[in-house]
Order: structure tokens, then sequence, then C-alpha cells
């Protein structure tokens, strides 16, 4: 396998193939104002929940700068990512909406993102993969388990590349993501 390009994305800031790219903010604040000066073309982020806009602008951010034709169909490209929270403050803030028999309001648009998949499918949609997209919940960064996964995907037949990596979002203070572009090509 061969990497191609990896995204990091932090509290503190953002990192392409090594090279921090240019920040306003701190924390979720940061992830909003990275998504309106780099991407800002896609109205549903903001109707995203938290692990959703990080794995989605990580995505966004690496997929622009390569040299490929975007937005076309492709089944030759999966989406398998990894996480410790799960779609955590997702959940909390949905619960919110159903403790108190009295305030009893749930929300479907809450609701909706308190599965961590979301956003692998989110990424799925915006770019027309057609491939694999799965998300894993590991108890840590086990980077053996997560190598056996993409090594998985990659025997279908049909899967050339893989967006794939680590993104988890305990809430708007504590996330991070670590993104690559890897190919089944050794060259």
């Amino acid at each position: 396998m061969k990497m191609v390009a990896e995204i990091e994305i932090t509290t503190e800031g953002i990192s392409l193939n090594g090279h921090p790219v240019e920040t306003k903010g701190v924390g979720a604040d940061m992830l909003n104002e990275a998504y309106r000066h780099y991407v800002n073309d896609y109205p549903k982020y903001f109707k995203m929940d938290g692990l959703s806009k990080l794995g989605f602008l990580a995505s966004e951010l690496l997929l622009q700068q390569l040299d490929e034709e975007r937005f076309v169909p492709r089944e030759d490209r999966a989406v398998v990512l990894f996480n410790r929270s799960g779609s955590i403050e997702a959940d909390r803030h949905y619960q919110s909406t159903i403790s108190d028999a009295d305030n009893f309001f749930p929300s479907p648009s809450v609701f909706v993102y308190t599965l961590p998949n979301i956003v692998t499918g989110e990424i799925a949609i915006r770019n027309k993969y057609l491939g694999e997209t799965s998300f894993c919940v590991l108890d840590h960064q086990d980077e053996q388990k997560m190598q056996q996964v993409i090594e998985g995907a990659f025997q279908d037949g049909v899967t050339t590349s893989i967006l794939t990596g680590w993104v988890d979002y305990a809430d708007h203070s504590h996330f991070s993501a670590n993104i690559k572009l890897i190919t089944n090509k050794n060259e």
C-alpha cells in the first residue's frame, strides 16, 4: 500500500501532508472557520454533528489538493474510518432532548447523527464514491486492527484506493482526525 496524502486536524490546528494550514480560532470554531475559508459550497455542513463536520472537512481539504477529477462516480474508492468515541457528542445532545418527561422534544435531525457511520456516508455522497463505506469503533487507536480492516477492504477486487483513518470527536474542545488516502499500489 502507498500513502498518497495525509491530513491531521486537532483542536489547535490543521496539517496537510506535514505542512500547517492557516486557520483561525480553536476547537469547533476553527472547524467552521476552516470550512468557510476553504470549502464553503456544501450547505449540509451546518446541519452536521461535530464528528461529521470533522471528517467531512478533513476529507475535503485532503481531496482538494489532489490532481484528480472530483464529483464523478467511483466504484474503486472506499471510505473506512475509525474512532473510540463513536457518536458520543451527538448521543449526549439527543439524550438531552428526551431526558425530561415534561420537556420531551426528540429531534430526528439530531437523532440521525447518533450513528457514527453517517460521516462516511456524507463523504461518499459528496464525492460520489460507490465503494465500501464503513466506520469501526475501537477501544483505542489499534493500528494493527485498523490495518487488518483496511487490507480486507482491498480484497473485493474493485477497490484501488481508500480514504481512511482516525476521526474522533468527544466534544467541541476534544477532537482529532488523521486521515490518509492510500492506494493498493506499492510504486
